[in-house]
């Protein structure tokens, strides 16, 4: 089986490619192009163990003839390519329009003409918006609250289209807030875990009332697997998630032990987002996982937190602590 992952270069993409290649896959790996041909996190997969092929392209989504020469002899196609940094959709809310609408699109056309056997688009949990009631089951309204979640809302519903219109076996997975190793500083874990590696006695965050529920990045990938072999769930969305939600101070809190620090943790205006664009609380019913992919989530918060702050711990020169990074 031959398989493309878009986004390949990213924190979940990376980790996606690293499990295919372990899997004995063939892998063709689509790396946003850039002047210094940085595969980017693909730059920390380890060759040992690993039993398929990679092709590494690089290229951009909003391309659409590039991206149909990719899809055109894949079986199975891993859509993850994305703008996901929230505050950063309010400055440039027409790029996340391009990338993740019209890149989508691309994707979709592609995938329909080449008759790949399984396209697995990459959602997010944001689109739900502040919960109406929680747990968060699949049939829960969707309300973008950022052009981000707008822009994502956009990509869901053209996958769902191209299912119906014409039978393209898209599944739709919907993770609720990944962390985990090689994840980029814009996301809350590695803020926290990044100030306090550093050094710094007070932890800068934005709003500490949010509530999320967190999948570490190996069930994360499990999941992606999962979809790409189970037959019968075309034209599905699927979310998952741990089904415990922790607000950014209990998370904060979670960090400093984990490593030993006491450090102050402070709310500033900076880093919060625009008050009816914050999300309060998403916490997911993975029931729906459970019954048609068989996953349930191994790793806990704190074993997840432990990992990740190991990885930081390593890799801190990649993390500019001080700085706020939209």
């Amino acid at each position: 089986m031959k398989c493309l992952v878009t986004g390949a270069g990213g924190f979940i993409g990376s980790h996606l490619v690293d499990a295919l290649l372990r899997a004995g896959l063939y892998t063709r790996a689509l790396v946003h192009y850039n002047s210094r041909n940085s595969p980017g996190h693909l730059s920390h997969l380890s060759q040992s163990g690993l039993q398929g092929k990679l092709e590494l392209c690089f290229g951009d989504v909003t391309d659409p003839y590039l991206v149909q020469d990719l899809v055109a002899g894949c079986d199975v196609v891993f859509h993850l390519a994305a703008l996901i940094g929230i505050p950063y959709s309010y400055n440039a809310p027409a790029s996340y329009v391009s990338t993740n609408v019209i890149g989508t699109l691309n994707v979709l056309q592609a995938c329909r003409e080449a008759r790949v056997r399984r396209l697995v688009v990459t959602s997010t949990s944001e689109v739900y918006g502040t919960a109406q009631y929680t747990p968060i089951d699949e049939a829960h309204p969707l309300h973008g609250q950022s052009p981000y979640s707008a822009s994502k809302i956009a990509a869901d519903k053209l996958a769902e289209s191209f299912f119906c219109s014409f039978d393209l076996p898209v599944v739709i997975l919907r993770p609720f807030n990944t962390y985990g190793p090689r994840q980029s500083a814009r996301a809350v874990i590695p803020t926290i875990l990044a100030q306090v590696l550093s050094g710094a006695d007070e932890i800068r965050l934005g709003s500490l009332s949010p509530k999320r529920d967190l999948t570490f990045v190996e069930d994360t990938v499990r999941a992606f697997m999962l979809a790409a072999e189970r037959a019968g769930i075309e034209g599905e969305t699927i979310h998952f998630g741990q089904g415990v939600a922790y607000s950014v101070l209990e998370v904060a809190e979670r960090c400093l032990k984990v490593v030993g620090s006491s450090a102050r943790i402070v709310s500033v205006e900076q880093r919060r987002r625009p008050e009816k664009s914050e999300v309060g609380l998403l916490l997911c019913d993975a029931s729906k996982a459970e019954k048609v992919l068989g996953w349930s989530p191994c790793l806990s918060i704190d074993e997840g937190l432990l990992a990740t702050a190991e990885y930081l711990r390593t890799h801190l020169d990649h993390y500019r602590a001080e700085d706020y990074l939209i």
